[in-house]
């Protein structure tokens, strides 16, 4: 048996830096070191280190596999192990890509820890470094009696666990389930709050006698009195998205939350037609347990203020790996064009990825209107296209692959809307608001019929803020074009 110490190392300035690693013996063996923090989630096994590590190893060959973060490639290396003594090795990673030298900046707006786990104080400082994110946001929540790792954390600014690279705060998870497995409100993130928004679930979430109330609108609201950011998590799933989003409560929007597989940005694509200007996001959710980020652009120096002032914007793109770019007449994502209709717009997308990506397309109010398929997987691209303007509404690029990184999720990125204002109703704004009016309409029935209220006042004021949302709705399907 052989001892083997590994010292990560980028290899742009030597120095030694986290990241994740993988190592197989000669009888493909998974070792990792005594105590050491594991990767959760799907896919392949790694273990985080803080760039240096020792394990003891069977002599002869043994593969190592080195991750850090999504804009370095994976480092695979085989050596052999002598039957005795220490094999010391530096193993150098490379970034594909700069992006932060860009401006651009990562960040996961959705994480937490469970009742399981045995170290949050030491995954919490290695998963910024070895995820190499700028901006790490963990959340406080409740359900039923557990008692998740996270909710030992002060709210806010945790300094303990940041950096001059990495910022990590602990926000809070407010939610409602109208059935321990079906959303029924729906769940929102909450940054930068001063104080504990109450309650922090409601209805089943917290027992089978609380009442399916206060609504989230108020968690909103309160949120928002305190200068705080509000997410909608989980790709929009929840009966109040759609009244909470019209009514102005929604800054974000947490697509493919906690990861990508079929496609579930429909929702989002409604509220957009329906002239909601919301930018995308993404997180991990469940630990980190798939690459997703969101970049936001703002400063080559991080700076979390400028970062989250760009994110609110809509500065942003959300992947688990590629970096999207996308322009409008020379304007980038969160911009709004205004322009008369019939006019020839100049569109300008390009994109770069380590894993091969096998299809890019633009999409205006919801419809592809460019799509280049390539099966073999090309690793960049840059494409030049004139759209016209004809009505109101929105674009935003996109690409995808079935190619899967080490947490076996499908590539994908997809940029925050561009806005276009031309005076012309669109055909999917009227659509779109016909559809949100309805499906108010049902959970109005379940509200109702079905919800559960200490009192006929609460009742009514879910109610109430339930046909507030769907009269604007109703209103803007009744407009003609």
């Amino acid at each position: 048996m052989g001892k083997l110490k590994v010292n990560i190392r980028d290899f742009a300035s030597g120095d030694v830096v986290a990241a994740k690693a993988q190592v197989l013996s000669s009888s493909g063996q998974y070792l990792s070191p005594i105590e050491s923090v594991k990767k959760v989630g799907t896919g392949d096994p790694f273990f985080y280190s803080d760039g240096v590590f020792e394990l003891d190893v069977a002599s002869g060959p043994a593969r190592i596999t080195i991750e850090r973060g999504t804009e370095y490639s994976p480092k695979v290396i085989y050596i052999d192990i002598p039957a005795s003594g220490l094999k010391s090795i530096d193993v150098e990673i490379e970034r594909w890509n700069d992006l932060p030298e860009q401006g651009w900046h990562p960040g996961n707006t959705h994480i937490h820890y469970d009742e399981k786990e045995k170290n949050p104080d030491k995954r919490l400082y290695l998963d910024p470094r070895v995820e190499d994110l700028r901006m790490t946001a963990i959340s406080i929540l409740k359900r039923w009696d557990l008692e998740y790792a996270t909710n030992k954390y002060p709210l806010g600014f945790l300094n303990e666990y940041s950096s001059e690279h990495h910022y990590v705060q602990n926000g809070e998870e407010s939610r409602h389930n109208k059935a321990p497995w079906d959303i029924g409100y729906g769940h929102i993130m909450l940054l930068d709050i001063k104080n504990v928004v109450e309650p922090l679930s409601r209805g089943l979430l917290v027992d089978a006698f609380d009442a399916d109330y206060p609504p989230l609108s108020y968690a909103c609201d309160d949120a928002h009195r305190q200068g705080a950011t509000v997410i909608w998590c989980h790709n929009g799933q929840g009966m109040e998205a759609p009244v909470a989003a019209i009514l102005g409560k929604v800054d974000a929007f947490n697509l493919f939350d906690p990861n990508w597989i079929d496609v579930e940005y429909k929702i989002y694509y409604e509220m957009l037609n329906a002239g909601i200007k919301m930018p995308a996001s993404t997180g991990s959710d469940w630990y980190i347990c798939s690459a997703n980020r969101v970049y936001s652009h703002s400063q080559k120096k991080f700076d979390y203020r400028s970062w989250l002032d760009s994110f609110r914007s809509g500065k942003t793109f959300i992947t688990n790996g590629p970096a999207l770019f996308f322009t409008v007449d020379d304007v980038g994502p969160g911009a709004t064009i205004r322009t008369d209709p019939g006019r020839m717009l100049s569109a300008h997308l390009s994109w770069k990825s380590h894993y091969r990506v096998q299809s890019i397309e633009v999409v205006k109010n919801g419809v592809v209107i460019y799509s280049d398929k390539f099966p073999e997987g090309k690793t960049e691209g840059d494409v030049r296209l004139d759209v016209e303007s004809t009505d109101d509404g929105w674009m935003a690029a996109r690409l995808f692959s079935d190619v899967r990184d080490s947490y076996l999720q499908p590539q994908f990125a997809h940029t925050s809307p561009i806005y276009i204002e031309t005076g012309n109703i669109s055909p999917e704004f009227i659509e779109s608001s016909k559809k949100f009016h309805q499906a108010i309409e049902k959970s109005l029935d379940w509200v109702g019929n079905k919800g559960r209220f200490y009192s006929d006042k609460q009742r009514k004021e879910i109610q109430d803020l339930y046909l507030e949302g769907a009269s604007i709705y109703l209103q803007q399907s009744k407009l003609e074009r």
